[in-house]
């Protein structure tokens, strides 16, 4: 099998989430690390058979960080075997789940260069009581928006778990 480095831009916790499920699929003699996208270095990449990276979308867009490490390091994904999956809450619509469907993976796809081997999408998680005063009004005005949840006392786990576990088997082959 092949040695993995996964690597993760999360707002609020649920991407490392996700992706650490993913990792878990992984045998344990198997070289692997998971990491926080600011702390990847090239000398971490080149460790590395394959590439697995998940970002989270937050008012609309992917973190800035994702497209400057994309760019600072496309020629090193492009040699490995990678995966790009994105987590947002648009996602909890079926027609809107997939990388073909959802707009913000289309957006990114065309905002990069990097042309990831494997896509997947899953629906994020809202966790009202966790985000200040101005987030969480800001998040429950666009759930208003697109008929989501509302109530600031909620938290509201989206992610399907089959999903991620089918996408993980996938690439961990």
């Amino acid at each position: 099998m092949k040695s993995t480095l996964f690597i993760y831009s999360s707002t609020d916790g649920q991407t490392k989430t996700i992706i650490s499920r993913i990792k878990s699929f992984l045998s344990n003699d198997i070289d692997s690390m998971l990491m926080p996208i600011a702390e990847v270095s090239g000398e971490d990449i080149a460790k590395f058979d394959r590439i697995i990276i998940g970002a989270s979308i937050r008012y609309g867009k992917h973190k800035k960080e994702l497209y400057e490490f994309i760019d600072l390091h496309l020629d090193e994904l492009a040699k490995k075997d990678n995966a790009f999956f994105s987590v947002n809450v648009v996602a909890r619509k079926p027609e809107k789940n997939t990388p073909d469907t959802n707009p913000y993976m289309k957006k990114f796809l065309l905002q990069t260069s990097w042309e990831p081997k494997n896509l997947a999408v899953f629906a994020g998680k809202i966790d009202y009581p966790k985000y200040n005063f101005i987030d969480k009004q800001m998040i429950r005005l666009i759930m208003w928006i697109t008929k989501g949840p509302t109530n600031t006392s909620g938290t509201y786990e989206f992610t399907d778990w089959d999903k991620v576990d089918s996408f993980a088997k996938n690439v961990i082959k």
